[in-house]
């Protein structure tokens, strides 16, 4: 009894057994026969591979996408398991613009997997996907809908996903996010054809930014067109809060767009190199402001000092002379602003001495990064009486902006701190950081009282009436705008450049209670080399508009 039935359950055991046998061998049977949806990928078994999270938004401070994620799409094939290769490949040419021939020489080879398109738009992917034996693979990438609006600042994505200049490459790490090493998809996966799977994001960060895409666009628009009406090779225009430090617009032309790097990297090598951040240049007469600021801070001048302008000076064997070689006798500080004069600028510096004027320069940020948030700062050159290549005539020449090398942004955000009350701020570009529901927001960084606010005041008056004395050029009516202008020589091998000038303007306004601040810098202009007639129009267009734009009601007759 007991024997019989043990021999029933090893029978019931046996048939459980075979049958489980039969479905394994059945399904396995079914995966190699029928399931032809799947690329056989003859390089490589299936493995563990890191799936790219989604990179980070960045939107300008009203909410418009500067920078998004896309897709392209990798076209493969199976040629083993195209019946008919010659009406694939006819297909294929027409869809990837590539000739029939080329792609049917692939598609007859005896090989389970061929690479045909590794960049192929979304429209062609879903298309050459829906043919047998031709696979299409998305591939993110990064989208810029602005085109070169703001590619100075937002940098470009390559196709490894890292970031490089601008916001990209600052905040790279961020902006990249994280994610989960997941397997690779199952042959026998109940999820539907093309279905992503795997994707487990942790990162998702969007960077809020500063720049305003409507002032991005003025900018553009008129340093554009003053390099059309003067023939110029190049410029810069920088659009910020001074009693915050943040960026509303920052343009340099010629630029690129980030949508086509690899176009412009092949053609122009230095076309990445932000001209606002990562190129340096002698600002002239703008400097004066500074060599001002610090005479007045130190009490070494008043506004009404008298000076009496012989047109020439002598300093550490050097003569220097003013713009236009003239002396102009008996004048006042105010003058000596407002007419932009070489010689008043070199006495005010032997006035200060070195200890004292370079100190000021160290204050203002010369000579150092400023710490913006985007990739590729310079610190621009500033000899000190330390260095072995100072001379005493360099005091001199520094005073109006000429033996010094800067970077635009490190020039306006000096003069941003006159029109802050002589408080320098540290320029951001980046003003929240939204993470799921955590916001993290910039807060203004203050660098550092650099001059008295009496001094800034002071300062400010001289510089609104230098505005007033070329109001056709840079005033608006109804508004008090403090400006300065600056022609710069170009510095060459054996001396300067004797064709050649930079023009350049920086002005805030309202002059007491400033809104923005605007730098424009015209590189070799050809139709006239002076910053009043070149650069002080174009901020005087800009300034127009912004006062619409910004709502800023009248201040002054």
């Amino acid at each position: 009894m007991f024997a019989e039935s043990l021999r029933r359950r090893l029978w019931l055991l046996s048939a459980v057994l075979l049958g489980l046998a039969f479905i394994i061998i059945a399904r396995l049977f079914c995966l190699q026969v029928f399931s032809s949806d799947i690329p056989p990928d003859s390089n490589k078994p299936p493995e563990a591979e890191e799936s790219c999270p989604r990179r980070g938004l960045i939107i300008d401070r009203n909410g418009y996408l500067l920078a998004l994620n896309a897709f392209d799409y990798e076209i493969s094939a199976s040629p083993n398991l195209i019946s008919d290769p010659g009406e694939v490949a006819e297909r294929l040419s027409h869809l990837l613009g590539k000739p029939k021939e080329r792609i049917l020489a692939y598609l007859l080879q005896d090989r389970s997997y061929v690479l045909l398109e590794t960049h192929a738009s979304e429209e062609v992917g879903e298309e050459a996907g829906s043919i047998d034996g031709i696979y299409a693979k998305p591939r993110p990438k990064r989208a810029y809908p602005e085109g070169d609006l703001a590619a100075y600042v937002l940098g470009f994505v390559d196709t490894n996903n890292k970031g490089y200049g601008g916001v990209e490459g600052y905040y790279d790490e961020l902006l990249k996010g994280e994610s989960e090493v997941v397997e690779d998809r199952n042959p026998s996966s109940f999820l539907p054809k093309g279905m992503p799977i795997g994707l487990h994001l942790l990162g998702d960060p969007t960077l809020v930014l500063t720049i305003d895409r409507n002032i991005q666009y003025i900018a553009m628009r008129e340093l554009a067109r003053a390099l059309a009406e003067q023939e110029a090779d190049s410029g810069t225009i920088i659009v910020m809060e001074p009693k915050t430090g943040a960026v509303l617009a920052m343009v340099s032309l010629p630029t690129y767009d980030p949508n086509r790097f690899a176009y412009f990297a092949g053609r122009f090598p230095r076309i990445f190199v932000n001209p606002a951040i990562g190129e340096q240049h002698e600002p002239g007469s703008v400097f004066k402001v500074i060599t001002f600021a610090a005479a007045l801070d130190s009490g070494v001048i008043t506004p009404d000092t008298n000076f009496y302008d012989k047109g020439v000076i002598e300093m550490g064997g050097c003569v220097f002379v003013n713009w236009d070689r003239r002396g102009r006798g008996l004048v006042t500080m105010r003058d000596v602003l407002a007419y932009s004069l070489n010689v008043g600028a070199v006495d005010i510096s032997i006035k200060l001495g070195p200890n004292r004027f370079y100190a000021y320069l160290k204050r203002f940020g010369f000579g150092r990064l400023t710490g913006i948030d985007l990739e590729g700062e310079v610190t621009g050159r500033v000899k000190f009486p330390w260095d072995e290549d100072w001379y005493e005539s360099d005091l001199g020449a520094n005073s109006f902006g000429q033996g010094i090398a800067v970077t635009p942004l490190q020039m306006i955000n000096a003069v941003a701190a006159v029109a802050n009350r002589g408080v320098l701020m540290k320029p951001y570009v980046v003003d929240k950081i939204i993470h799921g529901e955590l916001i993290e927001e910039t807060e203004p960084s203050p660098v550092g009282e650099v001059i008295s606010p009496k001094a800034a005041e002071d300062l400010t008056g001289m510089m609104v009436e230098a505005v007033d004395r070329i109001s056709a050029f840079a005033g608006v009516p109804g508004y008090r705008i403090a400006g300065k202008t600056g022609t710069a020589q170009i510095p060459i091998p054996g001396g300067y450049d004797p064709e050649f000038t930079i023009a350049s303007f920086v002005g805030f306004a309202p002059a007491y209670d400033p809104k923005f601040i605007v730098l424009v810098k015209i590189d070799r202009p050809r139709k006239s080399p002076w910053g009043v007639t070149v650069a002080a129009p174009v901020f005087k267009r800009i300034a127009e508009q912004l006062f619409l734009l910004l709502e800023i009601p009248p201040d002054g007759e």
